[in-house]
This record gives structure tokens, sequence and C-alpha cells, in this order.
């Protein structure tokens, strides 16, 4: 019932920021891999950018171990300098990441307790918390393993392992620093998984993400992902609406 109150209060502010109706036939994805496949060609079809590295990526047909053909993203590694770290087969192409980590979507959830992520695939709600279209972005494959399901933060002494890839990644402490053009993205995003299925942040956490976002504002592809996700789920951002309309002004 709490999660049905918040998205009742979402949608409330998403009226008042300027009477956004969403199409009638625009609904949520109904499963993570067909978010996927409307990302690469839908949302990002003409922005294929790398989201921490900014690294350029295009469709490549790969011929798969059984003889059959499928289209993967390969990524530019000369378009960014980047270098892999440890994994340059998985370096290769870019997958989609969840912001908000699928365990942070999950963990509390009585399916993840049970059996974690596979226990939770046939679980309705979980499918539409990791099917969110404004949770995901394109990531280095190497860089997405690396990054995992640790928390965002700063890391001392910002150690490079990617070549020029601003992103940093303290293993024993568990966690990930992005570039400073990044961070306001991965705010908003967070606010709003936050507040449109009851995520809990610490208040560490929320401060921390408060500063990023008002030190990385809000960016005019920002704005424009935003739309097109919208008109595709039916829903957007209102972190990243008040920021387009201070952008406009």
């Amino acid at each position: 019932m709490d999660r049905v109150n918040n998205l009742i209060k979402y949608m409330s502010v998403l009226l008042l920021l300027g009477g956004l109706i969403a199409p009638a036939h625009a609904a949520p994805p109904s499963s993570f891999s067909k978010s996927k496949k409307i990302l690469n060609t839908q949302v990002y079809n003409d922005q294929k950018i790398s989201f921490y590295c900014g690294c350029a990526y295009q469709t490549a047909e790969i011929t798969n171990r059984n003889g059959t053909l499928r289209n993967k993203e390969a990524v530019n590694h000369s378009s960014c300098d980047y270098e892999p770290r440890k994994s340059p087969k998985r370096a290769k192409y870019v997958e989609w990441e969840h912001v908000v980590p699928a365990h942070h979507l999950g963990h509390q959830l009585q399916c993840w307790q049970d059996g974690g992520r596979k226990a939770c695939r046939k679980d309705p709600e979980f499918r539409v918390m990791v099917a969110d279209l404004h949770n995901l972005v394109p990531v280095i494959g190497e860089v997405n393993g690396d990054r995992s399901n640790f928390r965002f933060g700063m890391i001392a002494g910002e150690p490079r392992r990617y070549g020029d890839c601003d992103f940093e990644v303290d293993f024993k402490q568990r966690v990930a620093e992005p570039a400073e053009n990044v961070r306001g993205d991965i705010a908003r995003r967070y606010f709003y998984m936050r507040d449109t299925y009851n995520i809990k942040l610490s208040k560490q956490q929320t401060k921390l993400l408060t500063a990023w976002s008002r030190l990385d504002p809000v960016s005019e592809w920002e704005c424009e992902r935003d739309r097109r996700i919208e008109a595709i789920q039916g829903h957007g951002n209102s972190y990243v609406k008040v920021g387009c309309v201070e952008l406009a002004e």
C-alpha cells in the first residue's frame, strides 16, 4: 500500500509540473530484457555513448557459439582512451546497468530472502523495478562488473584503473566513485527510485546525493532522455523535470 501511495503522490507531482498526461498507449516494459531492447532502439539509438566513461559504441553483428548471429553494442576504446583493467573480453561490449543496483531493489522483498535475484525473477514487483527505464544506463561491461552492487561515494587518491575513464572502485570498501559530470544524473535516478518504489537510503547517502545533484545540474541530454522514456513508459522523473525547467529559463 505504501508503494501505491508513493506512486500516486509521484504522478501528482508530474501533473503539477505541467499537466503532463502520458499517452494512452504508454506502458512500462514488462521485463528487464525488453527494457534493454527498448533503450537501445528508442532512447539511445542516436546517443551511443557509455554512461560512466563517455566511450562511443555501435551495433555489431557477432556469431554465437552455436553459429547464430546476434547484435551487440561494441565499444570503441580509442574514442575515450579506455584500457581494460582485468577483463578485456567483457570490456568489448556495452551492458545495461541498474544505477540503483538490483540487489538494493530486491533485498527487502521476501523472494530475495528466499533465494536472491534468481528467486525474484517471477515476482511482479521486482520485475517492474528492474525493468524501469529511468534506472538503466549503457555501461562498458567490465565497469559494470566491477561496480557490482557497490554504493557510490568518494575515494581518496582517485586511483585510475581504466585508462582515461574517470571511474574509481575501492573493492575492499565496496565503493565506486563516478566522474563529476554524471554524479547529478545518478542522484536524480536514486531519488526517483526511492520515491517510486519506497527504496531506503541512509541519511549519509541522501546528503551526498543531494550535493551531487546540486553540483551537477540537469543537462539537455538528460532532459531529452527523460522525455523519450516518458513517452514509452508513461511517466518521467520529477527531479529531472524540475532541472529541465530551470535549464530552459
